[in-house]
């Protein structure tokens, strides 16, 4: 098994964070391969974000990302810049309050900074669209995932992230596709 996830969005989403995350669950916690890279523009909030991880069960021979299996779009700028270089049946995952897929592109959504507002932090929209991509991928155990958020996030926040994680891993998935 080898999986390429893109987690693409601008900085202030915790694009970075959540790649973190995930690759802590799946190498420490899964005991598969994992190779992790980040790339964002020149401003502190605002500017084009991704983390792009290579998932394997066995040793990774390259470490770059070229056709991602999973793309998660947190903005529409993101999901227009790198819809293109997944692949043509990759599972896309949108942040739905924000991202209008093309027109045929089936894609599943969630309004993830809308519910991050219902929990009275935006700054967790990362961490629901965490937990909705974990509910909605077929390698990713849910428990190594909790037991890396808890080992990375500040023990200050943990409980607001767990509150987070569920919120998005229990929301039901809705297909989108443009018409």
């Amino acid at each position: 098994m080898v999986k390429q996830i893109r987690i693409s969005g601008f900085g202030g989403q915790g694009v970075g964070l959540f790649g973190v995350i995930l690759g802590r669950a799946l190498a420490l916690y899964q005991d598969l391969d994992v190779v992790m890279t980040q790339a964002y523009g020149p401003e502190a909030r605002g500017g084009a974000s991704n983390a792009n991880l290579v998932v394997a069960d066995r040793p990774i021979d390259y470490p770059f990302v070229q056709e991602a299996d999973v793309l998660v779009a947190l903005s529409q700028e993101s999901y227009a810049r790198f819809r293109p270089e997944a692949r043509e049946d990759a599972l896309v995952i949108i942040e739905s309050d924000f991202v209008t897929p093309e027109t045929g592109d089936p894609t599943v959504g969630i309004p993830a900074t809308r519910l991050a507002e219902e929990l009275g932090k935006r700054i967790v929209m990362n961490v629901i669209m965490l937990g909705f991509f974990t509910a909605v991928v077929d390698f990713t155990d849910r428990k190594a995932v909790e037991k890396a958020i808890a080992a990375t996030v500040p023990p200050t926040t943990l409980m607001l992230n767990k509150k987070a994680f569920e919120m998005g891993y229990s929301h039901s998935p809705v297909w989108e596709q443009a018409a």
